[in-house]
């Protein structure tokens, strides 16, 4: 038998119309209040995601890597929130925080739509003077048994135009790509190691030479996965 997905048809039945008149919220059976009876979607859900907490080690010292989400409402809209960075000799080096509103579209695929703050200028994610920004990742998971998974991800940064105070050079201005193997004690908890290899490409590698620094390295990242 086929499954219907999405909206129902035109020619659907009208499901009040064998319901002698009664809805959910009247009737000899309907509950008052906090008690009333909901269907699946008219939930409230939430859940927390810390994608990546990781210590990273490289060449030039070591630093502290988090990548995290969390989101509440239902299932076709709901708020996120999105926060990544790095932190370095005690200080935050680079961070992004982003505030969306979801919405589901079809099934798998969901459209967001918010603002971003970045730590070093604390500029709106559609930016001043015009600055664009567009952000690739990807990321897949191979199941070598039920309990440990390897897992390649990759992710690029591409930028409208220069801009100096934050020496971004335009076009493609870095890229990563790493493989992270964890194991998972349960669905919710999980500790990995891995390895990321790392590039500037373009102005934001004239800048990283400028700055008597290296274009490119390869850094061990160990850390732990979990959720609630």
């Amino acid at each position: 038998m086929d499954m219907q997905g999405g909206p129902a048809p035109v020619d659907a039945r009208d499901p009040h119309a064998y319901s002698g008149g009664y809805t959910l919220e009247s009737g000899p059976y309907a509950r008052p209040g906090p008690r009333e009876l909901r269907m699946a979607d008219e939930h409230n859900f939430g859940a927390l995601l810390i994608d990546r907490l990781e210590r990273v080690y490289t060449d030039n010292g070591d630093s502290t890597a988090y990548d995290a989400q969390a989101w509440f409402g239902r299932d076709y809209d709901r708020l996120v929130l999105k926060a990544e960075g790095d932190v370095a000799r005690g200080r935050l080096q680079d961070a992004r925080t982003e505030a969306l509103w979801g919405h589901a579209v079809a099934t798998f695929w969901d459209t967001q739509l918010g603002a971003r703050w970045d730590s070093v200028d604390a500029t709106a994610y559609a930016g001043n003077g015009g600055r664009t920004s567009l952000r690739l990742g990807a990321e897949y998971e191979l199941l070598l048994t039920q309990k440990l998974i390897l897992q390649p991800r990759v992710e690029m940064n591409l930028y409208g135009k220069q801009d100096t105070a934050r020496e971004i050079g335009g076009g493609l201005s870095d890229a990563t790509a790493g493989l992270r193997l964890r194991y998972e004690f349960t669905r919710q908890i999980a500790p990995y190691v891995g390895v990321e290899w790392a590039r500037k490409f373009g102005g934001t590698a004239d800048f990283v030479r400028a700055a008597g620094e290296g274009t490119q390295n390869t850094r061990l990242v160990a850390g732990l996965r979990f959720w609630f």
